[in-house]
């Protein structure tokens, strides 16, 4: 099956009370299931016009690795590629995995740049700097936390 998206696709997803928001798919391994994207606010009213040239990793409100099932079976829309994309701009971050009752020091994890499943580096580390969790979402929990991230945001586009 030929896959809908790769790397530097820009994709609406749902959110849960209303509107959409942006990704982009940063890395994508060749069989799909797992990508790695940014996402991006404001909320947008509709997906008919989805602005492309202000997408900007710096910009993103979440990132996170997750499940393509949105995607795959087109509750989540394609729009196109960020224009002049390149990889090198859109870095695979480092991730933090917390000991839920507080035991262990957080653990930072870093992947492949060319592998979402392989490991270079874990070690420990005293606090998790703000990293991004080392999960892998769904579709369905990527949009309650991009609803939740945009709730507080007024300014709608489009």
């Amino acid at each position: 099956m030929k896959l809908p998206y790769f790397e530097g696709s820009v994709f609406c997803l749902p959110l849960r009370d209303t509107g959409f928001a942006r990704g982009v798919v940063a890395r994508a391994t060749k069989r799909g299931k797992v990508l790695f994207a940014y996402f991006f606010g404001p909320r947008l009213r509709s997906k008919e016009v989805v602005k492309l040239d202000d997408l900007h990793p710096e910009n993103a409100i979440f990132c996170s690795k997750f499940g393509d099932l949105g995607l795959i079976n087109g509750e989540w829309t394609m729009h196109g590629k960020v224009p002049e994309w390149n990889r090198a701009e859109w870095p695979m971050p480092d991730f933090v995995t917390c000991d839920p009752l507080g035991f262990l020091k957080p653990r930072l994890v870093r992947y492949s740049d060319i592998d979402l499943f392989r490991t270079e580096a874990a070690y420990w580390i005293d606090d998790d700097r703000g990293l991004p969790t080392d999960s892998v979402a769904g579709s369905g929990a990527v949009e309650r936390r991009m609803t939740n991230l945009l709730k507080a945001a007024p300014n709608d586009r489009n």
